[in-house]
């Protein structure tokens, strides 16, 4: 992909959603030294407007062979170097919809550009230095951000919070092997080594890399959110929690049991963090074919969730069939719903598995939502990882970057230990700078680069 960009080709790509009679602009984004060239081509603007940089021009989309009007539209320039790309950047604002879009993107290319590959405008940012690689991601982050904690974390990235502390460490290393080094080639005329001194920064490198790992289980909950399964068997009120807790009728709630067929699922936010919620069929033995088949879904539905609410009716207590469900999900991560609680006689003390987390719920009168909420926060790492913990988070690929890092870093610090020669020092040094250096993009591979930037859109 980068020897692409090296030939300064002008890209272009649709750069809003579009979708049939919705979307009120739709955007046709171009990048590239003939950019504006295209532009003058493409677009007639009345008047005595102005074609300079971070301007608004208003006028309409021709097309340039037959002067046929394509649409009535904006044109926004933003030319070399203060363009996100640092390369002329046109927009061409259309009416939204498919159609104009389209047409428009249909001429860009006929007059020399070519379709975007996905995320090429954010990594010809990074390329030409106007963003770093975590920036880059950062991008996506906002994009595909599906609570408000995660798109403010994603931002944090964009602004720098996170590739500040890792530039740090890495600028430390380097002084430390530039001083090692130093030694190596010059020992005669430089004072000893104080190697104390180094092993302390080592140390205190180490904590801060420990520090920023610690946030790799928190950005995962953020970006891919929870996937939290509702099991019961039928009729001890899994819908109407649903319902109670999404605040909609999601699910069909009836008196009769087996009513839910089928998966039914509702997207949430709890403290920050993403929450898919999937209610599923009552699970008991049933001569019903199509009841069969949701509750071979609803097993397969706890099997996968990464939290388990195991509801029970207070009014029967803790029944054969609950003991048989139980069994089949213990085994995972499990918050126990005492529901119907406001019709459950005082005497009703229902057996419960010791060492299980306890929800009181009356889903019909919206009782026990937040102790849910609460209870789920506290199922996540003892309830440490919440909205307010810290500015930034890491993502896959650079947790790994940084773990190597870390080995390498706690490599130096045996070595010190063992007095081995500075030689060794360096070796595990450079491994620790390569791996910083990576999460940057100081020091990146074009497979790595094609691999992160894949993952994005086209047209951003």
């Amino acid at each position: 992909m980068s020897d692409r960009i090296l030939q300064a080709e002008t890209i272009a790509a649709i750069a809003s959603a579009i979708a049939p009679e919705s979307g009120s602009i739709g955007i046709v984004r171009l990048s590239g030294q003939t950019a504006l060239e295209i532009a003058r081509r493409l677009f007639f603007a009345p008047g005595k407007q102005q074609w300079e940089t971070h301007r608004i021009l208003y006028g309409s989309v021709r097309e340039p062979q037959t002067g046929e009007v394509i649409d009535e539209a904006l044109l926004l320039l933003m030319l070399s170097p203060r363009s996100f790309t640092r390369e002329d950047v046109v927009e061409f604002h259309c009416h939204g919809g498919i159609i104009p879009v389209q047409r428009v993107l249909q001429l860009c290319l006929e007059a020399g550009a070519r379709l975007a590959q996905p995320g090429e405008f954010t990594l010809r940012a990074f390329l030409n230095g106007r963003i770093d690689l975590t920036q880059a991601e950062s991008v996506a982050d906002i994009v595909s951000a599906r609570s408000p904690q995660a798109s403010r974390m994603a931002l944090a990235g964009l602004q720098g919070k996170l590739a500040q502390p890792i530039r740090e460490v890495r600028g430390i290393c380097l002084d430390i092997l530039a001083e090692v080094e130093a030694r190596i080639d010059f020992e005669e005329d430089l004072p000893p080594l104080r190697e104390a001194a180094i092993a302390q920064n080592i140390a205190d490198i180490l904590d801060k890399v420990t520090d920023i790992l610690a946030t790799a289980d928190r950005g995962e909950l953020l970006r891919s959110g929870l996937k939290v399964a509702i099991v019961g068997r039928p009729n001890v009120g899994k819908s109407s929690l649903l319902n109670a807790w999404s605040r909609s009728d999601r699910a069909i709630v009836t008196d009769l049991p087996g009513t839910t067929r089928d998966v039914v699922e509702s997207n949430l936010v709890v403290g920050g963090i993403p929450v898919q919620v999937l209610d599923t069929a009552g699970i008991r033995e049933t001569a019903d074919t199509v009841e069969k088949i949701g509750v071979e879904r609803s097993r397969r539905a706890a099997e996968s969730a990464d939290l388990v609410l195991f509801t029970l009716d207070a009014t029967a207590g803790w029944t054969a069939e609950d003991e048989e469900i139980y069994q089949q999900v213990r085994d995972r991560p499990l918050i126990l719903i005492l529901n119907k609680i406001d019709l459950a006689p005082d005497s009703t003390t229902p057996f419960i598995p010791k060492n299980v987390q306890i929800v009181k719920t009356s889903a019909a009168n919206n009782i026990g939502i937040e102790a849910l909420e609460r209870a789920i926060l506290n199922s996540v790492r003892g309830g440490t990882i919440t909205a307010a913990n810290a500015d930034f988070a890491i993502n896959q690929r650079q947790a790994a970057a940084l773990t190597r890092a870390r080995m390498s870093l706690e490599q130096v610090r045996q070595t010190i230990c063992d007095r081995l020669p500075l030689d060794f020092w360096t070796i595990d040094l450079r491994g620790a700078i390569a791996a910083l250096s990576e999460i940057t993009g100081e020091e990146i591979t074009e497979s790595v680069l094609d691999r992160i930037f894949s993952r994005f859109c086209i047209g951003k």
